[in-house]
C-alpha cells in the first residue's frame, strides 16, 4: 500500500472518478486554473478541460444550486466549496432542494451531488472562517455528511459518495490535508454510514472522527502507559450514523468519552451521548464525558485559538476522570 497525504488520497479519488464515469464533473470557485483552494483539483483542468472542470463565480449558492439542477438532469457534479463555513449562503440549496427532492417527488427524482467543503479551526482565519458545524448539516434527513478522518477513508469514502445517487456533503478537515497514512491499492470503496474501530482497547471506549482521530489514537497510546487501554472508535459517516460498533464497545468498556472539534452545546457528541443512554444504561459505571471546543467563536489569535480547540491532552484528562 502506498503512502499518501489526505489532500492526494482526495485527489486520486476524483481523478478515478472522472475517469471511470464521464457524468462526473467539478464545479467551483478556481478549481481550474488555479487547482482549488488547497490544490486537490491541480492538473485536472489540463487533462479533462474546461467542461468537466468549471470554474464558477464567487457563489455558492449559484454553485450548489447548478450542481443541483445538474443532478436532476443525470449528472454527477462535485462542488467544491473554498470553506464549509460559506455553505450557510447555500442553505436553502442544501437544505430544501438537495436533500427533500427525492423524498418529496416519491422517488422519482435523484440527486446523486457531492459538496466537498473544507472545515475546521486551527488555522487563523478567525471566527467566521474557522468553524466546525458539521452537527447543523447532519440534523437535516435526506443529506448524508461524511467526515473522514484518514487518507484510506477520505479516499474510499469519497469514492462511494461519488457514485451514490444521494446527495453526499464531504467534509475535509483543512488542517489534516498534509495528514500521511496507508492507501489501498487499485479501485476501492468505503460504505458511507459505517463507523470503525481504530484502536482495540477493554477500559475506556473513546468516540470521534475526522480531525480528532489522530489526537484520540496519540492519547491512547500514551494511556496505555498507564495501563488504561482505550478502544478509539472512528465515526466516519455522521447521517447515516452508525452506532453499533459504539454500543457494542460501550457495553465492553462501561465508560466513554466522545470528542469532536465542534462546539459542545447540541453536537455530535450530546447525539452519541444520547443514543449510548438510551441503548446501553443498564451498562453504565461512569458518567460520559464529552471533549469540544470552547463555546467562544474562534479567536484569530493563535495562542487563544489553540486553547479555544480541543487538544490531546483534553481528551487524556477525560480519560482518567471517567476511570476514576
Amino acid at each position: 500500500m502506498a503512502v499518501i497525504t489526505m489532500r492526494e488520497a482526495i485527489s486520486q479519488a476524483l481523478w478515478e472518478e472522472m475517469e471511470r464515469d464521464p457524468k462526473v464533473f467539478i464545479l467551483g470557485e478556481e478549481v481550474g486554473v488555479w487547482g482549488g483552494t488547497y490544490a486537490v483539483t491541480k492538473g485536472f483542468l489540463d487533462h479533462f478541460g474546461p467542461e468537466r472542470v468549471r470554474d464558477t463565480p464567487i457563489s455558492e449558492a449559484a454553485i450548489v444550486g447548478a450542481g443541483v439542477g445538474a443532478a436532476l438532469a443525470g449528472m454527477r457534479p462535485v462542488a467544491e466549496l473554498m470553506t464549509i463555513n460559506f455553505a450557510f449562503v447555500a442553505m436553502d440549496h442544501i437544505v430544501n432542494q438537495a436533500a427533500k427532492l427525492h423524498y418529496m417527488f416519491n422517488g422519482q427524482m435523484k440527486v446523486p451531488l457531492v459538496i466537498r467543503a473544507p472545515g475546521g479551526g486551527g488555522r487563523q482565519l478567525a471566527a467566521t472562517h474557522s468553524q466546525t458545524p458539521d452537527a447543523i448539516f447532519a440534523h437535516f434527513p435526506g443529506l448524508k455528511v461524511v467526515a473522514p478522518g484518514t487518507p484510506a477513508d477520505a479516499k474510499g469514502l469519497l469514492k462511494a459518495a461519488i457514485r451514490s445517487d444521494d446527495p453526499v456533503l464531504f467534509i475535509e478537515n483543512a488542517t489534516i490535508y498534509q495528514q500521511r497514512g496507508e492507501v489501498p491499492d487499485g479501485d476501492y470503496t468505503v460504505p458511507i454510514g459505517k463507523s470503525k474501530v481504530q484502536r482495540a482497547g477493554k477500559h475506556v471506549t473513546l468516540v470521534t472522527y475526522s480531525k480528532m482521530v489522530q489526537p484520540s489514537l496519540q492519547a491512547a497510546e500514551l494511556l496505555a502507559k498507564e495501563n488504561i487501554e482505550v478502544e478509539v472508535v472512528d465515526l466516519r459517516s455522521l447521517r447515516p450514523l452508525d452506532m453499533h460498533p459504539v454500543i457494542e464497545s460501550f457495553k465492553k468498556t462501561n465508560r466513554a468519552v466522545i470528542v469532536e472539534e465542534g462546539w459542545e452545546s447540541f453536537g455530535v457528541g450530546a447525539e452519541v451521548a444520547a443514543r449510548i443512554y438510551q441503548d446501553a444504561f443498564d451498562y453504565v459505571d461512569a458518567p460520559i464525558r464529552r471533549v469540544a471546543q470552547k463555546e467562544v467563536p474562534l479567536p484569530y489569535n493563535r495562542r487563544l485559538e489553540q486553547l479555544a480547540l480541543p487538544q490531546m491532552d483534553d481528551i487524556v484528562r477525560a480519560v482518567r476522570e471517567v476511570m476514576k
